[in-house]
């Protein structure tokens, strides 16, 4: 480990995007460009250099902390940033002709805030403090909060802003007093410092306890479990579907980041006063998201009580690492963090077919706007009837091997009533997965819906890539499950 406390070069990936970031707004404040071409075309840049930066320093070991305990780079901060750098990249692509219709390009202030919010991720995947991990989860918030409210003429938009802002800002508060309250019960703010007391046991137990209960509440809010998912479905319906999928899919993989860093690296030895929390949230989100998505016919809203009851599947992974032995724990966070880089790779193509299907003047949100597509456009019903297979857990496919292995982690585990509970509810949510291939493949097409183009492009490309790995991960998932794995090994100490 490095004990530079200025070393500037494990941060790199962070500075680089910091200034890129603010060259983007500028940029449009020079150029003036009516379709933001130069700022699209920044951004992509931006992020394949990131991805070059991130991945140099995984494979020379570039590993350390720095700024006083504030910030870590080890392997699981270098693989988790290079997956939001590629799901942030494939946001990109799916959403330009989707913002192009809808004049949201003008200005590029989409661009540079998603640059920030990536910026924010970042930084709490890195974060090692509890105050970094706070400054990281607000940069990325406020980010985001404006993105909501970027189609300023649109009132769904502005509602759906405020919402989040105002939900947001009390989550944000519960996470920063439970905080405080850690802090006052172990006199430290770096999360080696408060498992250390923790470890020793020269801790204020009330007020630790107290402090518990408020950082899984905070967590849970912007892991959108339930009971704190109310501002999921409303933002994923009211957001225009582009910024939808930039809130539904990067800022995943920074929550679980900030969950495993707070509660298995640094609170993991109180693991007692959590983890009933953590089955409790996980049982709810998997029976109210399952059971509300069937009544949902908004393809978008229906996709957001979908996303909270796969929340709950990696709760469940995270929960049954507690009290087990290192292998059994290291496998339980791996299968979590597979679950949750599958899930995004999943939720990608699912909203990027949303936005392939708009058109200038019509949002492709309804369930019934997909009827008849086989008949319309056969290779886009295919590619939707794979990823709510794969959603559903239906083998050959990702997801079925993403759910096994939690469940299998769960039962390692000895949590057999939680086993089951989970495999019924999957059995249940596969109900409107399918219900979306019965409308696609057997439902008469409605007269209203425009036709779709079949130029090929750049985005069409961009999705077949999409499908195909969530196919070949189905079959071959070894590789990406034993990266998981030894990242995890690597980075976490919670023994």
């Amino acid at each position: 480990m490095l004990e530079n406390q200025f070393n500037f070069a494990l941060a790199l990936p962070e500075i680089v995007l910091c200034i890129l970031a603010i060259g983007i707004l500028l940029l449009e404040a020079f150029t003036r460009s009516k379709d933001s071409s130069l700022s699209y075309i920044m951004s992509l840049g931006t992020l394949v250099l990131l991805s070059l930066i991130s991945l140099y320093q995984w494979n020379a070991g570039l590993n350390g902390m720095t700024f006083y305990g504030q910030y870590v780079a080890d392997p699981m901060a270098h693989f988790m940033k290079i997956v939001s750098y590629l799901a942030v990249m494939a946001t990109l692509v799916y959403s330009r002709q989707y913002l192009i219709d809808r004049h949201m390009v003008k200005g590029g202030e989409y661009y540079a805030l998603t640059m920030l919010a990536l910026l924010g991720q970042m930084v709490m995947i890195s974060a090692s403090s509890m105050l970094s991990i706070y400054l990281g989860l607000e940069l990325m918030s406020l980010a985001l909060y404006a993105l909501v409210a970027v189609r300023r003429e649109h009132l769904g938009s502005i509602e759906s802003s405020m919402k989040y802002y105002v939900l947001g800002s009390l989550a944000s508060g519960f996470l920063l007093y439970g905080i405080s309250m850690v802090y006052g019960a172990t006199g430290h703010i770096s999360l080696a410092g408060v498992a250390s007391v923790l470890s020793s046991g020269a801790y204020n137990q009330m007020a630790l306890m107290l402090g518990a209960v408020f950082v899984v509440c905070g967590i849970a809010f912007k892991l959108g479990a339930v009971p704190f998912h109310m501002w999921v479905p409303d933002v994923y319906q009211g957001a225009p579907t582009a910024v939808t999928l930039t809130i539904g899919a990067a800022p995943k993989i920074a929550a679980l980041a900030i969950t495993l860093r707070l509660l298995i690296e640094g609170m993991n030895a109180v693991s007692i006063s959590w983890q009933p929390m953590l089955i409790i949230l996980a049982v709810l989100s998997l029976a109210i998201g399952n059971l509300t998505a069937i009544m949902q016919t908004n393809f978008k809203r229906m996709l957001a009580y979908s996303t909270i009851s796969h929340v709950g599947f990696v709760l469940l992974g995270l929960l049954s690492g507690v009290h087990s032995d290192g292998q059994l724990a290291t496998g339980a966070y791996g299968s979590a963090l597979f679950y949750m880089v599958t899930y995004v790779l999943t939720t990608l193509a699912s909203f990027g077919i949303v936005l392939i299907l708009s058109r200038q003047g019509f949002e492709s949100e309804e369930i019934s706007d997909l009827a008849g597509l086989n008949r319309r456009h056969p290779l886009l019903a295919f590619a939707i009837l794979i990823l709510m297979f794969s959603l559903a857990g239906i083998p050959p496919l990702v997801g079925f091997y993403a759910k096994l292995v939690v469940l299998q982690a769960a039962l390692a585990a000895g949590h057999i009533v939680l086993t089951v509970v989970a495999v019924l509810f999957s059995l249940i949510g596969a109900f409107y997965y399918l219900r979306v291939v019965k409308v696609m493949y057997f439902d008469e097409p409605a007269k209203n819906v425009p036709e779709i183009g079949t130029q090929l492009s750049f985005r069409s490309g961009v999705l077949s890539v999409n499908g195909l790995l969530i196919v070949l991960l189905g079959l071959l998932p070894g590789g990406l499950m034993a990266i998981c794995v030894q990242v995890i090994d690597a980075s976490l100490k919670f023994n």
